[in-house]
């Protein structure tokens, strides 16, 4: 389980945050000696995330909820 704070730039906690996670599954992969590990970060919403070590890539995958959309013109 796991939580994301970030109060310094606007984020009082973070409800599912990959990018947190492309930095825990690499150390807890080590200490668990394995390569695939379900996370689960517990805030009020909450989300479950499956988690792989790829080399020196992290894969995430689980469910995702929209919260913008855009278009870029260059």
């Amino acid at each position: 389980m796991s939580r994301f704070f970030g109060p310094a730039v606007g984020v009082n906690e973070d409800p599912v945050t990959g990018s947190a996670h492309t930095t825990l599954t690499p150390y807890w992969a080590q200490q668990l000696n394995k390569t695939e590990l379900k996370a689960f970060q517990l805030s009020k919403r909450g989300g479950e995330l499956n988690c792989r070590l790829a080399g020196d890539r992290v894969e995430l995958a689980g469910k995702a909820a929209l919260y913008m959309k855009g278009e870029i013109f260059i």
